[in-house]
């Protein structure tokens, strides 16, 4: 394992991120704070608990997971994307490096900036709504894990890309959607039969409900389920990146 090739990918991917500050970690956390006063402090006083957890505090584990999934598949997309638009990839193709180590050094920076971004919002909640961590180890469990995940997803999405454009296609038009329709600002409970059974078709409501769960001891769908779906989906990436270096897609053309 070389580890000073990873040591200088995840060197210079973290250095980049502290150089744009506002965009990478100031810029979630106050649009989340919005989301806390609006849907917290505004709407969530004049609404009823849910499962025994006043609204605000209900919110809080799909809000979290919003930001972490579109942050950490742009992190890591733009991280491999740009060695791409600009050529330097081929250095690092070149160089006595296995993918192993590369992977580990551009999702390892872009799943930490995550879990950062991740203890920020979870700080910044505390400003506005009260809440309690039930299982914290668990938490801190599925955060992490998440994270990784779908930082190896966006690093799929960054080699995919031809563009600056399809960058933000999947966590726009897919994750974004995905997430509001997951669970994050209800119980999927609150639905009426059939569209519960139709929503457990969304892979993000067994990440929310296994996050919400963590915090509160109690799910939308069990939590060995909710575990189990999050292992198979990085099982996938790892099989997708794994094909991508194997066969050289759209890195060695």
């Amino acid at each position: 394992m070389n580890v000073y090739a990873i040591r200088a990918i995840y060197r210079f991917e973290m250095a980049r991120t502290f150089r744009t500050l506002m965009q990478s970690i100031a810029s979630p956390v106050l649009s989340t704070s919005l989301y806390f006063v609006v849907f917290g402090s505004a709407i969530g006083s004049r609404m009823g608990q849910i499962d025994g957890v006043s609204y605000g505090a209900f919110i809080i584990p799909g809000l979290l997971m919003l930001s972490l999934l579109s942050e950490s598949i742009s992190n890591a997309s733009f991280g491999i994307y740009m060695p791409k638009w600009s050529g330097t990839i081929f250095e690092v193709l070149s160089a006595p490096v296995s993918y192993v180590e590369v992977v580990i050094g551009y999702v390892g920076a872009a799943a930490t900036k995550s879990i950062m971004l991740g203890a920020l919002i979870l700080a910044t909640a505390r400003i506005f709504v009260p809440y309690e961590i039930a299982h914290p180890f668990w938490m801190v469990g599925f955060l992490v894990l998440t994270a990784v995940t779908f930082s190896m997803f966006g690093f799929i999405i960054g080699v995919w890309a031809d563009g600056f454009e399809k960058l933000q296609i999947i966590p726009l038009l897919v994750v974004t959607p995905l997430t509001f329709l997951g669970g994050a600002f209800y119980s999927i409970h609150m639905l009426p039969p059939v569209w519960q059974k139709i929503t457990l078709f969304n892979p993000v409501v067994y990440l929310i409900s296994g996050f919400r769960w963590s915090f509160y001891g109690s799910s939308d769908v069990n939590v060995e389920v909710s575990l189990g779906m999050t292992l198979v989906f990085l099982s996938a990436c790892l099989v997708g990146v794994g094909w991508i270096f194997k066969t050289g897609y759209k890195l060695k053309s």
